[in-house]
């Protein structure tokens, strides 16, 4: 394509498999100067079209194709979406009107004298009206010359109602007082005292079933942008003319100034005029102490002002700024991403034509044989019918439906089918730090007195004057303190020096807690002894603050980014999985060291920019690896969506939960275990549910070709595939969580 060439997306309605989206594919690149990838999943096309192609040509083009296509609008909320909401009240319609057909057609009690002109009513709106999805899908693959599972739901459907109607009206099915006798037999018939209605709108009912499931999941695929676009400001306060005003952040522009006051987001990237402070960047960079800044300094927008008042110049607004740039990485990496076709989709590539013809010989050679029209009709329709995949349907779904009901419970939450086969294949597990093996919260982790001094004492003293600060290391001496102590006593004449420390009056005692700088303008220096251990702290990239009053150190407090004691086990069994953690953080290389040692990494990639962490993701899939990433922050949304498996820990941002495929509600790596044993076992079953469906399928049709298929024995018998797929799907309730003390 040509450097001038313009891109953008156009969202394609009417996909039913990939084979759609490969057949849009196709149709678009024929036209001259364009390029287009069609995503199945996320049911966009992205295309790069050379000057002069209009837009409109190409949303024809689609629409020639037998789909629907426009540029991307808001999208609306799933619950109020009218496709969604349509599929939903056919399934509900069918699951109404379905049953009860079930129920008569395979309970000969219920039989009731004109049993079978009832369920004709019943079963009519289900054919014609819930299953038009299917025929719609049948008839426009039928255009193209494709075959498909919708074809074989179509035509099985069709073909067991309108064999049910001849038999209805020209057959001695109508008769008043007909039943279907419980009969497991194998017998010769012709067919006409026979009705297959239960057959049609069985299947009907638990494809739907099956469809609105995997439309439910590959509707939240968009969130992870929703979330990053919501996680900026909404509003900023822009200084004009020395005049401050508060105006929506679209006003802001390259080169304004605008204020952010204590506790504030940022709106936008910006280099800071005046003032000085803490900002929290921990959901963007993954540092987990909140950096200091001042004059000269360059922020990032959506970062969180913790300390002082910052005058600042806009540099990047809008979509130039880093939360965008971020946004933008994770709807390439998703838009990118293989989508793992559905077993079902890829059986029926070779199951369905096959089908087919088996159903035309029985009917040629019926016929050659002279075995009658009615026989050979019976005989070769009874061959599309038991064929139609009722089990099929369901053994996907069902094992969906448990699996993911199990992991709920356990707290661990899929996506959907699609996110089960990587889980086989993955051999390679990355781990962010700050949060995900670490707690992201900084902690009170050792008290070290000056010789004399008791711990405690300094403790409370400090403790009191930080209470006064919302810096994070204050709150977290602060939280220390009132674990080990309690109560604490009032602060007066409290002080903050930006990025230094603090200090106030507290029991008559002049008390100045932070940096050894700070206690120097005192005039008050560390001893030896606490000066060799603020400088071990800062070298184990642990936080440490000295503490005075009245003329002398006293101690000197720790704080750090505590490891959560279930990460090393959790590691190590995740290492019993057949995977290779990898420990990827923007923290610097010392902090990222010390955890990786700690918990048993042996692989660090430290100091890594939310860009860089796609190229490593990116970089480890080139050389052959699988690669799960099991992350928290914004910081890790693009990540997640660019691995072959992403897993994100349920108390980290809504970004990095919609961006992932995995949800781990519980919060630590134990999560994950479960998650990837869970969700391999999870699609175990569905495997084995689609073998012996089709098992069942491949032992009944010679059966029918045969014509030795009595009707009653086709309906129980696939009544049994049904019930086998269920409970085969039900063993997964009996899942058991790897971690310790977590029993149900």
């Amino acid at each position: 394509m040509s450097g001038t060439a313009v891109a953008f997306d156009l969202e394609i309605g009417g996909m039913t498999c990939a084979s759609c989206a490969s057949r849009i594919e196709k149709r678009l690149n024929r036209i001259e100067g364009v390029s287009a990838s069609v995503n199945y999943a996320t049911e966009k096309a992205h295309v790069e079209a050379a000057p002069g192609v209009d837009v409109d040509d190409l949303i024809s083009e689609v629409v020639r194709t037998g789909y629907s296509a426009a540029l991307p609008r808001e999208e609306e909320p799933l619950e109020i979406d009218p496709a969604y909401r349509l599929l939903r009240l056919r399934l509900v319609v069918a699951a109404i009107l379905a049953v009860p057909v079930i129920a008569l057609s395979m309970v000969e009690p219920l039989q009731f004298p004109g049993w079978q002109w009832a369920s004709l009513v019943l079963a009519t709106p289900v054919v014609l009206w819930a299953a038009w999805p299917f025929h719609r899908a049948a008839w426009l693959n039928a255009r193209h010359r494709a075959v498909t599972m919708d074809t074989l739901i179509s035509v099985g459907v069709s073909a067991a109602f309108l064999w049910s109607l001849y038999a209805l009206f020209f057959g001695t099915a109508g008769m008043w007082g007909m039943t279907h006798p419980f009969r497991l037999t194998i017998e010769r018939g012709d067919g006409l005292g026979s009705i297959y209605l239960e057959v049609a709108a069985g299947v009907t009912l638990f494809l739907l079933l099956g469809r609105f499931l995997e439309q439910r999941s590959k509707r939240r695929a968009g969130a992870a942008l929703r979330a990053l676009g919501e996680l900026g400001a909404k509003d900023v306060a822009i200084v004009r003319n020395g005049v401050e005003e508060r105006m929506p952040l679209q006003r802001l522009l390259v080169g304004d100034t605008f204020v952010v006051r204590p506790g504030e987001k940022i709106a936008a990237d910006g280099v800071v005029l005046d003032g000085s402070s803490a900002v929290d960047a921990s959901m963007l960079t993954g540092e987990s102490v909140p950096v200091e800044v001042g004059a000269g300094d360059a922020v990032t927008g959506a970062t969180v002002n913790v300390g002082g008042r910052l005058l600042l110049r806009a540099t990047r607004v809008g979509a130039d700024t880093q939360l965008a740039r971020m946004a933008k990485l994770v709807e390439e990496a998703q838009s990118g991403k293989a989508e793992a076709q559905r077993l079902a989709d890829r059986l029926s590539s070779v199951f369905v034509p096959i089908v087919f013809g088996i159903a035309l010989v029985t009917l040629v050679v019926w016929l050659l044989a002279g075995g009658g029209a009615a026989a050979a009709l019976t005989a070769a329709v009874a061959v599309l019918i038991i064929a139609c995949p009722c089990a099929l349907g369901l053994a996907t779904p069902m094992a969906l439906l448990v699996g993911t009901g199990r992991g709920a419970q356990l707290g661990v939450l899929i996506k959907g089918p699609e996110v089960l086969e990587s889980t086989r294949r993955v051999d390679t597990i990355v781990l962010d730090k700050t949060g995900t093996v670490t707690s992201g919260r900084m902690t009170l982790v050792d008290i070290i007195p000056a010789e004399g001094e008791d711990e405690l004492e300094v403790l409370r003293l400090a403790a009191a004057l930080e209470d006064a600060s919302e810096h994070p290391i204050a709150q977290a001496v602060v939280r220390g303190a009132t674990e080990r102590i309690g109560e604490l006593p009032e602060v007066s004449g409290f002080q903050n020096v930006q990025g230094r420390g603090v200090s106030g009056v507290v029991e008559s005692h002049a008390v100045i807690a932070g940096r050894p700088s700070l206690l120097a303008d005192w005039s008050l220096r560390l001893d030896d002894d606490l000066a060799t251990a603020f400088a071990r702290a800062e070298d184990e990239a642990r936080t440490a603050v000295a503490v005075a009053w009245d003329g002398r150190v006293r101690g000197v407090l720790v704080v750090d980014d505590r490891i959560k004691p279930t990460s090393a086990d959790a590691i190590a069994a995740l290492r019993g999985l057949g995977l290779t953690p990898v420990l990827l953080t923007g923290d610097n290389e010392t902090a990222a060291a010390q955890v990786a040692q700690a918990v048993g990494i042996d692989r660090v990639r430290a100091g890594v920019l939310p860009e860089g962490k796609v190229a490593e993701i990116t970089a480890l899939q080139q050389q052959g690896a699988v690669v799960a990433m099991v992350g928290d922050g914004v910081n890790d949304a693009a990540a997640l969506a660019q691995s072959d498996l992403g897993i994100a820990m349920g108390t980290g941002t809504d970004a990095a939960i919609e961006a992932s495929d995995l949800t781990l509600v519980r919060g630590d790596l134990w999560g994950a275990v479960d998650a990837i044993r869970l969700a391999r076992r999870t699609l175990g079953t569905i495997r084995g549910n689609l073998f012996w469906a089709l098992a069942y399928n491949v032992a009944a049709i010679p059966l029918a070709a045969l014509g030795l298929l009595n009707p009653m024995l086709a309906g129980a018998a696939m009544a049994f595939s049904s019930v086998f797929v269920v409970l085969n799907s039900l063993r997964l309730r009996r899942f058991r969580s790897a971690a310790p003390g977590i029993a149900d």
